[in-house]
């Protein structure tokens, strides 16, 4: 059987010295990676052999009855409990009852005999599914240890085998849509190892994820008992060849193998429960060896050691998948990343023609890490002038963001600050267009500002629909590099910052100064109700008066009630009604349908592309509000910000000098009314934008599906911009890129991005600094006062919303294109925002109690619990 015999080499068993990475579909994962282990020099791993695929597919090709009860349970869905429980019993019980045939179980015992039949062994399944990036198999097959003598070891092959077909495992491939006869299950046999110690070794910390920290759990006894969570362990942190943190913990049980075959819980002794596992050259060893390994395989690694005999061996490593990638830089010096999703309100991971096209609208140093993007602040952050900006605007983003980046400037040895010479002397400089009252902003409190910016970023759209039909093939990108200097000029026009700059300060210091002089807090969230000319907020009332034009037609609500298909809006006209229906979507559509959520990824489908995304958001509109309600909506809210103004300005003329506080602070109240509205619009201009180039792209794509170069236009998702320029030039396209990137995406869809991660892939989260929280309540940053109690919605995509009034909305992140929603909720809680993020300036608008920025809210609150939102202070209680 020896592998010099060429030939004769057995495609049933293959030993570890026979293994590579090329054999992962006879191995499967564990096989392939013991075999890689096995080859590395001076890693010591006991020794073994594999019962390779081949061997499974026999065995189930062979047996009539497997093959009729496969078929039947490929019919089952994963609701059908008893079926499965039935129909996998069957099959469970058949395989157990085959004889191996004689030809692999001869192979079997002459692989044992070499190795030693009289030893223990342990004998594991290694599914070729387990441990693919898009699925996790991981502890659905078994483990048998210390099986002595070959009639043992060949029953327990036949155990692994059957445990592909326990009713968790059939069940979690029915609703993954795995096919069962595509899953084959090698088993590993394993010569066992009896520690006296044993452990799990990451060369990456589990918790921070910092690539060059690594951390070691050790406990007494067989490793087992740690995986299984049966023992406490010890824990070490290695950092270049330093123990930087032990944590020594009371270890009670220790699991160790019986010399007959079997294993035993043994209690520890009070005296050795306290005692450190492993002596200090032992750790650093143990490291040594990590980092061998890591560097083999090319990535971290999740390893699995036991100690024996002063001997460290290695039964197991595979890579970490839950990882967040760093973001690639060209040096390799410390740099600290901020995340670009968590400032836009979109943390879902962007297809590679999103990326690019945000990256050529932006100004900022962008790098690319998971399929999202994260600004380099490394610059910032070394000097003292730079950082005091960085950290305000965080501020105003995402506080979570500016305490972690305080954090990384408080430890003081990861960025060296450049001192910044001369400046530093004069602290005063920087704040002298500031007056007393923090005010920054000089403009004229003029409204025909706001409109001649609309008119102009409205005028340059239709230009763009006219010039943009004259283009085509390689030409058309030459004409939209050339438009987005336009769009790019538009979005960081100075006039335009200048307008909600000043809106934005004049809600400071109005907040700071009525607080000071009338005690009342976040007095400008209310003077914020229904401001002219935000296009977000003037979209969700839109979409009640389109509630309006349906409510009267009870046809065409049934109608809509059941539509599945994006061509709903043509088979309308059957109905009495259906006309006035459809005009009122149409020109709904036509001026807010290049909107969706997600909308800075210009792949993501807009409502013109996907109009039954509107839907559920209209019926919701027509059962909850009588007729006029935008109208009566808007109303309202303007007449209780007028009231608050006066209130305010009736109180501080109480006050010495009270008429001229009350002056300047109506001049205040003026330019936030007149100016907040616009920080919607510069948005609103680059989706409209990016709209035009998308549908100019996929006739493009059309053709090159005509061509046969891509299967379907939206294939072009996942390419870049430089690159589906190269393949309209050259109509020629290697297609395993497109299917090589479709997994990354998926592959990214599962992975949560860091607000703050490091060049050494630390992840440092921040926290918000609160002394008086009620008891139990979550911490989160008010962004829109007041206080609310109702029901709880969870809701993680728009399209499920089923809101009833009344109802508090509970979601990640929030886009204009959830706006629609807003008019529904009486309050808002998301994970992601801060002060001026979108979901925030339209929650203030509508008059909603708002917390944002609160840390896994969706996991935290269930649905349609009873909760308290307190958006003056910041805190959400469930009731």
């Amino acid at each position: 059987m020896e592998s010099k015999e060429g030939k004769h080499m057995s495609s049933y068993v293959l030993g570890f010295k026979d293994i590579d990475k090329t054999k992962l579909m006879a191995v499967g994962g564990k096989g392939v990676n013991l075999g890689e282990l096995f080859r590395i020099e001076g890693i010591h791993v006991p020794d073994g052999f594999c019962v390779s695929t081949e061997a499974f597919k026999r065995i189930i090709g062979e047996t009539l009855s497997i093959d009729e009860l496969l078929d039947e349970l490929s019919l089952l869905k994963a609701g059908d409990r008893y079926k499965i429980r039935e129909l996998s019993g069957e099959i469970r019980k058949v395989i157990e009852n085959i004889a191996i045939p004689e030809d692999i179980s001869e192979e079997i015992i002459c692989f044992l005999s070499r190795l030693g039949e009289e030893n223990a062994y342990a004998v594991r399944s290694s599914a070729t599914a387990e441990d693919l990036p898009t699925a996790s198999f991981a502890g659905q097959q078994d483990t048998y240890l210390n099986i002595i003598g070959k009639d043992a070891i060949l029953r327990h092959i036949s155990r692994c085998w059957t445990s592909l077909f326990t009713e968790r495992a059939v069940a979690y491939r029915l609703q993954k849509g795995f096919d069962h006869r595509k899953i084959h299950l090698p088993v590993v046999v394993q010569k066992m190892v009896f520690p006296q110690a044993a452990g799990i070794l990451f060369t990456a910390d589990p918790v921070t994820s910092n690539r060059k920290v690594l951390s070691i759990d050790a406990g007494f006894g067989l490793g087992e008992a740690l995986v299984s969570g049966l023992v406490n362990a010890d824990n070490y942190k290695v950092r270049d060849g330093k123990i930087i943190e032990k944590k020594i913990s009371t270890k009670k049980l220790a699991v160790y193998a019986l010399k007959d075959g079997g294993t035993k819980e043994q209690e520890i002794g009070p005296e050795r429960q306290k005692e450190q596992v492993l002596a200090e050259e032992q750790i650093l060893q143990l490291e040594h060896l990590g980092r061998k390994i890591e560097e083999h395989f090319g990535c971290p690694q999740d390893i699995e050691w036991c100690l024996a005999d002063d001997t460290f061996y290695i039964v197991q490593s595979r890579p970490i998948t839950t990882l967040y990638p760093i973001p690639e830089a060209d040096d390799r010096k410390n740099h600290v990343y901020v995340s670009v999703g968590h400032q836009q309100m979109m943390t879902d991971p962007m297809k590679p023609l999103g990326l690019s096209f945000f990256l050529l609208t932006t100004r900022a140093p962008m790098h690319k890490a998971g399929g999202r993007l994260f600004v380099d602040v490394t610059q910032m952050l070394a000097s003292s002038d730079s950082r005091k900006i960085l950290l305000s605007t965080m501020g105003q983003h995402d506080p979570l963001m500016k305490d972690a980046l305080m954090t990384i400037i408080e430890r003081g040895d990861f960025i060296k600050s450049a001192s910044d010479g001369k400046k530093e002397q004069s602290p005063g400089k920087s704040n002298k267009s500031m007056s007393s009252s923090g005010f920054r902003t000089q403009i004229e409190n003029n409204p025909k500002i706001v409109s001649d910016l609309i008119k102009s970023s409205q005028t340059s759209v239709e230009e763009l629909k006219q010039n943009i039909q004259r283009s085509s093939g390689p030409d058309l990108f030459d004409f939209i590099l050339e438009d987005i200097q336009k769009l790019r000029k538009i979005l960081f026009d100075p006039q335009s910052l200048r307008v909600f700059m000043a809106a934005m300060d004049a809600s400071s210091w109005i907040n700071e100064k009525m607080e000071k002089w009338l005690g009342e807090k976040n007095a400008a969230d209310m003077l914020s109700q229904s401001v002219p000319n935000n296009i977000t907020s003037e979209m969700g009332l839109a979409l009640l008066d389109v509630a309006d034009v349906i409510r009267p037609y009870p046809e065409v609500i049934d109608y809509l009630q059941h539509v599945k298909d994006d061509n709903f809006l043509d088979d309308l006209v059957k109905f009495d009604g259906g006309q006035e229906t459809r005009e009122a979507v149409c020109a709904y559509l036509n001026k807010y349908g290049m909107r969706c959520a997600g909308e800075i990824d210009i792949t993501k489908p807009r409502w013109s592309e996907k109009s039954t995304a509107l839907v559920p958001m209209i019926l919701n509109n027509i059962k909850n509000f009588e007729p006029n309600a935008g109208r009566w909506k808007f109303k309202q809210g303007r007449q209780e910000a007028l009231k608050k103004e006066q209130e305010l300005l009736d109180g501080l003329k109480q006050l010495p000098d009270g008429e001229q506080k009350a002056r300047e602070t109506k001049r205040m109240i003026y330019l936030i009314r007149n100016f907040i509205g616009f920080r919607e619009y510069p948005k609103y201009g680059m989706v409209n934008r990016y709209f035009v180039y998308k549908q100019a792209l996929l006739k493009e794509a059309v053709k090159l599906v005509q061509a046969g170069v891509i299967h379907k236009k939206e294939d072009i998702y996942y390419l870049t911009f430089e690159e589906l320029r190269e393949v309209l030039y050259t109509n020629k396209l290697d297609y395993q890129i497109i299917e090589r990137r479709k997994e990354e995406y998926k592959l990214y869809e599962k992975l949560t991005p860091p607000r703050v991660i490091t060049s050494d892939g630390e992840i440092i989260a921040g926290e918000y600094k609160r002394e008086s929280l009620p008891e139990g309540a979550i911490a989160g940053l008010p962004v829109s006062s007041g206080v609310v109690e109702g029901r709880a919605r969870v809701i993680l995509n728009m399209e499920d919303a089923d809101l009833e009034e009344g109802d508090i909305l509970i979601t990640s992140f929030t886009d204009p294109s959830w706006t629609p929603l807003f008019v529904s909720i009486k309050g808002l809680v998301t994970e992601v925002g801060g002060l001026m993020t979108h979901g925030s300036v339209i929650a203030r608008e509508y008059g909603l109690p708002a917390v944002v920025g609160v840390e896994n809210a969706t996991r935290l609150i269930n649905d349609r619990q009873r909760i308290r939102v307190n958006g003056t202070e910041g805190y959400v209680e469930i009731l």
